[in-house]
């Protein structure tokens, strides 16, 4: 009957803007064979049991656990989450219902290793060895992410996480145990979630991550934060050359890294603006994907960060240069760039020479709807780094948790942002793959209040229910094929019955 109900989605209601114009009518079908679409969850966002069978504290955990409670005596954590370490055959049933290609989900350290090196948990190991049982056997294709921002706190204690070179053996450590025990049912491993992110988020760009940033700095921090950045991509490139060594041959999967990536476009016309947005996607996109192509930082960013920016070896730079098999690009909106007149602080932005600025009505947790900058971001990466494969590994649209459960504002979105996909694989981009975020309301980091799920989660019932929101079902209607564009959805008015 489920499955009934979700291809009832030509009697859907919703209305689209004009953004949303005719270039935007597809199918599936018109995406090249082999091109997966999928949804996307994080381990901590997603799984709860924080403390149950042997999982220690992540840096999540510590950076939630500080926050006060409010006057009901809760603060925001992951604790409980959507208890998907319980609920996964519930959960992947639901994917399997909704006609989903591919999952995109990550692997708790703090779960698999508690102490971040050492003994495997097994409890741990058996988890997560069930859940992808359960998505190959209903046909399901794993994109496993190692690291979604979950570093150990054992490891943070100890050296600092990502201030230390120590941590690229003891990553590689644990994506060897990954690799080893889940290999054979995991064919696309991303390493690292956003290390441009995670190493300037914090940095002047209003955004509260789980970083060297917003943990602890031990030191000078418009040093580290270039510091931790190195070390995650000579993590990346350990763990990518481990894995053509021991594992490729034999398994036959693929390493990448993701990249966060806002398009941006200069907010004035004037040349100082032009080349302040140049400067910003050489920091933002070039420190990661540069050395990832060239083997190096981008001059730009040499010239401007100096000996605060830390420098490859010869060995490093042939190690980091080719290490990812595909980008996963993460995407949501577009910002201005103007010139940064002057600034008191040395960090990212003050280096950048450049201001951030929200694009249109966006917020950090509400967007435009503004297809473009996708292909924007896609069209820069096939001409400036060789048109290296690309999933979309997270792209999706905020609503307010406690509102209706029609959300057309999210099916706008996402209508448009994979019609713009199909419009730059048509362009020549290598791009393979869509992920949406999120599969289902997650705890959210930035606002608890705004989630991204496709499935309503209602966190006040003791059951945690699902239910799919019109996201849900006009995303498995797109899926199986019965609705290819806004103009074949009736207006019937019906969907308030959930």
């Amino acid at each position: 009957m489920e499955h009934i109900l979700f291809l009832f989605t030509i009697f859907l209601s919703f209305a689209f803007s004009t953004r949303c114009n005719d270039v935007y009518t597809y199918s599936k079908k018109d995406f090249p064979e082999g091109f997966v679409f999928g949804s996307a969850v994080s381990a901590y966002q997603w799984e709860g049991a924080a403390d149950e069978d042997g999982r220690k504290p992540s840096i999540w955990d510590t950076i939630f656990h500080s926050i006060p409670p409010n006057d009901a005596g809760k603060g925001p954590t992951g604790d409980v989450a959507c208890d998907g370490y319980h609920k996964y055959k519930e959960d992947v049933r639901l994917m399997y219902d909704m006609g989903l290609d591919a999952f995109r989900l990550s692997i708790s350290w703090s779960r698999l290793i508690p102490s971040g090196r050492g003994p495997v948990n097994p409890k741990g190991l058996r988890f997560y060895k069930n859940l992808l049982d359960e998505l190959k056997s209903h046909g399901i294709e794993p994109h496993v992410t190692l690291y979604h921002d979950d570093l150990p706190q054992t490891l943070e204690d100890e050296y600092g996480g990502w201030f230390d070179r120590k941590i690229i053996d003891d990553f590689t450590a644990f994506a060897d145990v990954c690799f080893r025990e889940f290999g054979n049912t995991v064919k696309f491993w991303s390493t690292i979630n956003e290390p441009n992110m995670l190493a300037f988020g914090g940095s002047g760009l209003g955004i509260k991550l789980p970083t060297p940033q917003t943990n602890s700095y031990r030191g000078n921090s418009s040093t580290n934060q270039y510091i931790a950045l190195h070390n995650m991509l000579l993590t990346h490139a350990s763990t990518a050359s481990l894995y053509k060594k021991k594992y490729k041959d034999k398994q036959n999967g693929s390493v990448g890294i993701t990249c966060f990536t806002y398009w941006m476009v200069p907010f004035t016309s004037s040349k100082e603006d032009e080349m302040a947005t140049q400067r910003a996607k050489d920091f933002f996109l070039g420190s990661v994907l540069h050395p990832l192509v060239f083997g190096d930082y981008p001059g730009s960013v040499k010239r401007i960060v100096g000996k605060r920016l830390p420098s490859f070896s010869k060995e490093e730079s042939d190690l980091v240069k080719n290490s990812s098999d595909f980008i996963g690009v993460i995407h949501y909106t577009i910002m201005y760039i103007a010139h940064l007149t002057s600034s008191t602080d040395q960090d990212f932005v003050s280096d950048m020479n450049a201001s951030l600025i929200p694009f249109g009505n966006s917020t950090l947790v509400k967007y435009d709807v503004l297809p473009w900058g996708l292909e924007g971001v896609l069209a820069y990466i096939k001409e400036n780094y060789g048109n290296p494969p690309v999933y979309i590994l997270e792209n999706g649209q905020s609503s307010n948790h406690s509102s209706s459960l029609n959300d057309v504002g999210r099916v706008e979105y996402l209508h448009a942002y994979i019609g713009a996909v199909l419009n730059s694989v048509r362009n020549g981009s290598d791009t393979r793959g869509y992920f949406q975020w999120s599969f289902m309301d997650l705890f959210e980091f930035l606002d608890p209040n705004y989630t991204y799920g496709l499935y309503y989660v209602n966190f006040s019932d003791p059951e945690l229910k699902r239910s799919p929101k019109t996201s849900a079902l006009w995303y498995s209607a797109f899926l199986n094929g019965t609705t290819s564009s806004s103009h074949e959805l009736k207006n019937s008015g019906s969907f308030s019955a959930l």
